[in-house]
């Protein structure tokens, strides 16, 4: 998912109002183009996600599509032409957040039978003089930056229309080609590409990283400020399919993580 750096919103004055929206259809806003999480075919784990969701209340499920990047939140559940965002980082204003349904982290990505098999932290000291590809402006170039290897690092682009360009899938053919020695991706993204790599590949979170930023995200769907009705039915739906909704994700490769930033890799 795109980690967009949101503005405050106030809400105390929508919140009299804000349940008296039509809850007859599941109204969801997504990407059409943001493999692994949404597109237009319904190929992503978001996409299976809220239809789950659509089962589970008893709603028909139906999608507005817009890129997620600058102006997304006021041209779809600002202007209310939906009512839930499958995924948004939690405590990200302006939407209100339901309570987290997975937990992830950013993630180192070797080639499993390399040398560098084993690293588990950007502090290795075997990662000195590496090529490491990143996605340039995320949190992970502070961290690179301050263990000394951004110097040789390969940027990848943020903001791109994936309709025509992918940087994680470019970043995981590099790997492949040996173009770089090791790739750092968000986790839902890293694990997604590196199950369709040509060569066995780790997927390790980055979960002992010390000092700021935190590399750890939990994901909440989005919805309305004031909408507290919503809200709980949301939570409601989460805690009843929490095993349903992990199963999903383990089969798309996400790596998930259980509040002590141990594995989860196995759903009930």
């Amino acid at each position: 998912m795109t980690l967009l750096a949101l503005a405050a919103f106030p809400h105390a004055a929508s919140a009299q109002v804000a349940d008296l929206v039509d809850r007859s259809t599941l109204r969801v806003c997504a990407d059409p183009a943001n493999m692994p999480f949404t597109n237009e075919d319904g190929q992503g784990f978001e996409n299976k996600i809220a239809e789950l969701m659509a089962e589970k209340l008893g709603l028909a499920l139906d999608y507005t599509w817009f890129p997620q990047a600058t102006g997304f939140y006021r041209m779809t559940l600002g202007a209310k032409r939906c009512d839930v965002v499958m995924g948004y980082v939690a405590a990200g204003d302006p939407i209100l957040n339901t309570n987290p349904y997975y937990r992830s982290a950013w993630v180192l990505i070797t080639k499993k039978d390399g040398d560098l098999a084993g690293v588990d932290t950007l502090e290795d000291p075997r990662l000195k003089g590496r090529r490491i590809g990143v996605i340039a402006g995320t949190p992970p170039g502070d961290l690179l930056t301050r263990n000394g290897l951004m110097p040789l690092a390969r940027p990848y682009a943020l903001m791109v229309d994936r309709r025509f360009d992918s940087p994680a899938e470019a970043m995981i053919a590099d790997l492949d080609e040996g173009e770089i020695d090791a790739g750092i991706l968000w986790g839902p993204i890293g694990g997604y590409y590196a199950k369709k790599s040509a060569i066995p590949l780790s997927v390790i979170p980055l979960v002992k990283e010390k000092g700021d930023p935190s590399l750890i995200y939990r994901i909440t769907f989005g919805i309305r400020p004031g909408e507290l009705n919503w809200k709980h039915q949301l939570n409601g739906f989460i805690q009843k399919e929490q095993g349903a909704i992990n199963r999903i994700l383990l089969d798309y490769g996400v790596p998930l993580l259980d509040n002590q930033d141990r594995p989860i890799e196995a759903a009930p």
